[in-house]
């Protein structure tokens, strides 16, 4: 990653992956009929984390590359990649709302088994679409990125998504 974007997008894609890896453990150590205490520190620092970075990174990136960078990939040619793109990020989006609701329910008053069947549900299907779509970017995303940005307009976008968050 040549650009200053490509690599904060490739830092936001780590942290991501870096939650999911902790999401899956805590689904995998707790069957859907076994709920785990959500006040325990992992447990509630896994929920809170979630909510953070639903609202404050998740949000903002998406947000940054559709308004700031696939304009710029479709004028490319990359019409295509965008689409997919595009599309990837309307099915995770309203998956990532549920889930922060989820985690903020679990974090209010304790996992129900009910509750957490949902939360599990939700946390598998978030952390199948988001790795996926993270591996599309990695692999599409930022190296047309670094092909496309002048190192000039490298700057204004990286100052952009910096005051953004």
């Amino acid at each position: 990653m040549q650009t200053h974007i490509a690599r904060t997008l490739h830092d936001d894609h780590e942290a991501a992956l870096a939650l999911i890896a902790r999401l899956e453990a805590l689904l995998g150590r707790h069957g859907a009929d076994y709920p785990p205490v959500a006040a325990t520190p992992a447990v509630a620092a896994l929920l809170r984390d979630c909510d953070r970075a639903i609202v404050l990174e998740i949000g903002p990136h998406f947000d940054f590359e559709e308004t700031a960078l696939f304009p710029r990939l479709e004028a490319a040619g990359a019409a295509a990649m965008v689409a997919v793109l595009t599309d990837e990020h309307a099915q995770i989006r309203p998956l990532a709302q549920t889930l922060r609701n989820l985690a903020r329910e679990g974090q209010s008053g304790g996992f129900t088994a009910s509750l957490w069947q949902t939360f599990r549900a939700a946390g598998a299907e978030f952390s199948s679409l988001m790795t996926a779509h993270i591996t599309k970017e990695e692999i599409g995303l930022l190296p047309a990125v670094d092909e496309i940005l002048d190192p000039e307009t490298d700057a204004m976008l990286a100052e952009t998504f910096a005051s953004a968050r």
